[in-house]
């Protein structure tokens, strides 16, 4: 695939997960003041938490045109943007959202449980860093069974002062497994900065001094990420682990109604402007692609608007379901 048609699919993929973070956005807001935000007109539709990754859709994207559908993936719980890329349905997704029968956890996982093995989409996690220590063990169970494929592995930077990290990086360097870790960078655990919680240099330190090979990357240069991620790829293939340290900006706040007055309105401004979107859009523009980028926003935007449609006529779980898919060692007795 040549230049422009590869970076055209790679804006695709961003601008479908943007058009999806901006509807559930607006889907989970309203009914009540919250967080110091104006009331709605309409009441919030969304069911649960919503964590958005508006800004760092150039990471999901470089990441995961590497991958096949037998390839996997684990999530974190800010995983639209992954679970996309790796080609999961957005009706069903927005269906989860909304709390519908025909969501991929039947409306009982929300925002941030979303699975779809038929794509090889191991789970986003509620848990900072519980995504690690499985998609090592998916790396591990791959090895033993001869498989070809890998696991993509996608955690945030506060993920690297929890223990998992240190375990499963360890045990896929000890082990050769076919695991790549992506640290997702966007410089905020939750409401703190980065560097007052994270001692030395992060996550790319911590990964060499464990021997695996590292790429530091512009998480918004959708091109860089995926140049630095077809680099470690191929090792990865070969079971050898690896870490893509992807420095990007969470353009939001940690959950959807929140405002995020405690950043920088200039920090946060300064980011807009290196929003990965408009960058990419650029560069099309340059390489006389530009047409065909505004034809992919508008498909996009359609695309969720029907996504939107769909959940909202989707039905509403029935009682019952509440007793099923839940692990019950005791038969009917804890009823």
């Amino acid at each position: 695939m040549n230049r422009p048609e590869r970076l055209l699919a790679l804006y695709r993929t961003m601008v479908r997960i943007r058009a999806f973070e901006d509807a559930a956005e607006e889907a989970s807001q309203g009914g009540v003041q919250v967080l110091g935000m104006e009331a709605s007109a309409k009441p919030a539709r969304v069911r649960g938490p919503l964590h958005l990754s508006t800004g760092q859709e150039a990471v999901a994207a470089g990441v995961c045109i590497h991958l096949g559908r037998e390839d996997l993936l684990t999530s974190t719980h800010r995983g639209h943007g992954h679970t996309l890329a790796k080609g999961a349905d957005p009706v069903r997704m927005m269906c989860e959202l909304f709390g519908r029968a025909s969501g991929y956890n039947k409306g009982k996982g929300g925002s941030m449980h979303i699975a779809d093995f038929s794509v090889g989409m191991l789970g986003a996690n509620g848990v900072v860093a519980a995504g690690i220590p499985i998609a090592t063990g998916a790396a591990h169970a791959l090895k033993i069974l001869r498989r070809p494929n890998i696991v993509a592995c996608f955690f945030g930077d506060g993920a690297v002062n929890r223990g998992p990290f240190l375990e499963g990086l360890n045990w896929a360097q000890i082990y050769g497994l076919p695991v790549l870790f992506v640290c997702e960078d966007n410089r905020i655990a939750a409401t703190t900065p980065t560097p007052t919680m994270t001692a030395g240099e992060g996550a790319a330190a911590r990964a060499r001094a464990l021997g695996l090979e590292v790429r530091v990357v512009d998480g918004n240069d959708v091109e860089a990420v995926d140049r630095a991620a077809g680099e470690l790829v191929a090792g990865v293939r070969a079971g050898r682990p690896a870490l893509l340290h992807a420095i990007t900006y969470r353009l939001k706040g940690h959950v959807s109604v929140d405002p995020a007055a405690y950043r920088d309105p200039a920090e946060v401004e300064r980011a807009r402007q290196d929003d990965p979107l408009a960058r990419a859009r650029r560069r099309l523009e340059e390489l006389g692609r530009g047409e065909e980028a505004r034809a992919i926003e508008a498909e996009a935007r359609a695309e969720i608007e029907r996504a939107l449609a769909a959940a909202e006529a989707a039905p509403e779980p029935e009682p019952a379901e509440a007793y099923r898919d839940v692990l019950d060692a005791a038969g009917d007795r804890w009823r």
